[in-house]
């Protein structure tokens, strides 16, 4: 893992920490700074206490915060937000998640960071972007998924829209963020070491996910709607049910996979017919082919229906349920489910690292830290010795 690079994390729950989780499985020094506890909070990013716990600590944290390092500073404090300043100065990157105008309020907006620090790169991350009419409205990932589009188009027609049974928008902004990070770190060689903002919003980030849908509107005036399981306008491309009551998905869609397809299925009537020979004639002919497919399915357990699909090399795969993937013999081959010990020895398995890189390949270091672990240590670093730790501790500052 070499990504030499010192990060500082502010922010909190899904965005901004999975864009700082990104960097860190990578090698890079993320420093995460967390509210300290006091008389009305325990203290730490909230997510340290969502979902599932093990002895009052979030499962999720220990991913969410792998290889980063705990500092706990009270940001709305002068005190506090000198030590952000100070560790800034010697950063390359800064990721903040909070509303526009926040950091700016705490003394610690781009302008007066970059005059400390000329090479840092901040990594802006908020619901609509740091400008525009709806910059200082509150936005979480939801919002974004709502507004960006995905949600309109996931679901059945005859039913209201649903969501994907994970925090996408937050997920795809952060990626967005360690993208834009890493390129901004990389100018900074053309641009006289020159760091710049990386302003990510949750809905443009959606958005751009969108496929062919804008260009289809501002062409023909055509709104995608909810189609349900299958993939609109290309054919065929669905989920189906096995004998078995196992769920498929099949993606047969390609013009010679297609013709392979039918002819595995016995119907080669589809596999010669001329109006069947590229995608445009199968969506005018979709229900009749997913019938087709649907009954073939239904007349078959799941074991012979990969079995005919991997024998004529069609894409096709069970829909996973966490038991699956975690019994799967590819998934354990590609180092995707990694076991490891807490504290009190109970085993923690967690999504290995990706992408894969061959030479300089991510990994777990350590899990997510218990909150202010390395206060110390930082604050060392920066000149505070134990008795001025001390009396920042005493005043709530840390």
């Amino acid at each position: 893992m070499a990504l030499n690079l010192k990060v500082i994390e502010l922010g909190q729950l899904i965005a901004g920490p999975f864009c700082g989780k990104i960097l860190a499985e990578f090698g890079a020094e993320v420093i995460k700074i967390e509210p300290p506890a006091d008389a009305d909070s325990a203290g730490g990013d909230p997510l340290r206490t969502w979902r599932q716990l093990h002895q009052g600590t979030s499962l999720w944290w220990y991913l969410q915060a792998r290889n980063k390092k705990s500092v706990t500073v009270n940001l709305r404090v002068a005190e506090g937000q000198e030590i952000v300043r100070k560790l800034a100065a010697e950063a390359d990157i800064v990721i903040e998640n909070f509303r526009p105008g926040t950091m700016e309020k705490w003394g610690l907006g781009y302008e007066r960071l970059s005059a400390l620090n000329p090479k840092l790169v901040m990594v802006r991350l908020s619901g609509y972007g740091q400008n525009g009419p709806y910059s200082q409205q509150a936005g979480f990932g939801a919002i974004g998924e709502a507004m960006g589009g995905i949600r309109y188009v996931t679901g059945y027609p005859d039913r209201p829209p649903v969501r994907v049974g994970v925090s996408l928008g937050d997920a795809i902004a952060a990626m967005y963020g360690a993208i834009g990070a890493l390129m901004a770190v990389q100018q900074r060689a053309q641009n006289g070491g020159k760091g710049q903002i990386v302003d990510v919003a949750l809905t443009e980030a959606v958005f751009s996910l969108m496929e062919s849908m804008l260009p289809e509107f501002g062409m023909n005036g055509f709104v995608r709607e909810r189609t349900g399981a299958s993939l609109p306008g290309i054919v065929p491309s669905n989920t189906y049910t096995t004998r078995d009551g196992a769920y498929v998905v099949i993606g047969a869609n390609g013009d010679s996979i297609f013709k392979r397809f039918m002819h595995a299925i016995g119907r080669e009537d589809l596999a010669i017919d001329p109006t069947l020979a590229s995608n445009d004639g199968r969506v005018k002919r979709t229900e009749e082919l997913d019938e087709v497919i649907g009954a073939w399915c239904r007349s078959h357990d799941l074991p012979r229906v990969m079995e005919v699909l991997n024998t004529a090399q069609v894409p096709g795969g069970k829909i996973y349920s966490i038991a699956d993937i975690v019994k799967d013999v590819q998934f354990q081959a590609r180092g995707m489910i990694e076991k490891h010990r807490l504290n009190d020895g109970g085993e923690l398995l967690l999504p290995g690292v990706v992408p894969k890189l061959s030479a300089t390949p991510g990994g777990t270091r350590w899990l997510g830290p218990e909150l202010g672990q390395h206060t110390a240590e930082i604050l060392g670093q920066l000149g505070y010795d134990a008795a001025a730790q001390a009396q920042l501790r005493q005043r709530g500052v840390i």
